[in-house]
């Protein structure tokens, strides 16, 4: 395939709270005129946010990781533009002007476009007390000494027969003692 055939990632700026309704009047228009060969993918990229509630509860949920954009896998034509361009919601096209720039393969695979990670939020924080979840510290209680959000870890001291233990836990394997 040549480079005019072949599809290209291109990034589109869409009204802020758009970005899941832009996605489906592409994917309804591409399918309507069976388009799936210039236009392949649409996709808003997500990721999982993982919480824990005060009742010790989990629930995940959808975070944007690129608030008003939408990335468009597709082979650029004069047809694939005007229907990407002109759907509802869509302000234009990333690029200078009014011509689109294709993403490099680095900047998609930095991305991460076909990856959804997960990630954990808490609700503790240096000092805190929380208890262990598990593993073999499972129910007792220790001082949060560190929180590492990049690693998902979480470092406390578990004080045993009258000794600081340290402890390096998934955050996902302590609660924060309620008051």
């Amino acid at each position: 395939m040549d480079a005019e055939t072949t599809a290209k990632w291109y990034v589109v700026h869409t009204y802020s709270g758009y970005e899941n309704k832009v996605a489906q009047n592409i994917e309804k228009v591409v399918d309507n005129r069976k388009l799936r060969d210039t236009i392949q993918t649409v996709r808003v990229p997500v990721e999982i946010v993982e919480s824990t509630d005060a009742s010790g509860k989990k629930k995940e949920t959808e975070s944007k990781l690129f608030p008003s954009y939408v990335l468009v896998k597709m082979v650029m034509t004069d047809e694939s533009w005007y229907i990407v361009r002109n759907t509802r919601g869509v302000t234009g096209f990333v690029g200078p002007g009014s011509k689109p720039v294709p993403l490099t393969d680095k900047e998609v695979e930095a991305l991460g476009v076909d990856v959804r990670k997960v990630r954990e939020t808490v609700d503790f924080k240096e000092g805190d007390e929380v208890t262990v979840l598990g593993g073999p510290f499972d129910g007792w209680v220790g001082v949060v000494k560190a929180v590492n959000m990049e690693e998902q870890t979480v470092d406390i001291s578990v004080s045993m027969f009258g000794r600081e233990t340290p402890a390096t836990l998934s955050l996902s394997q302590v609660k924060k003692v309620e008051d």
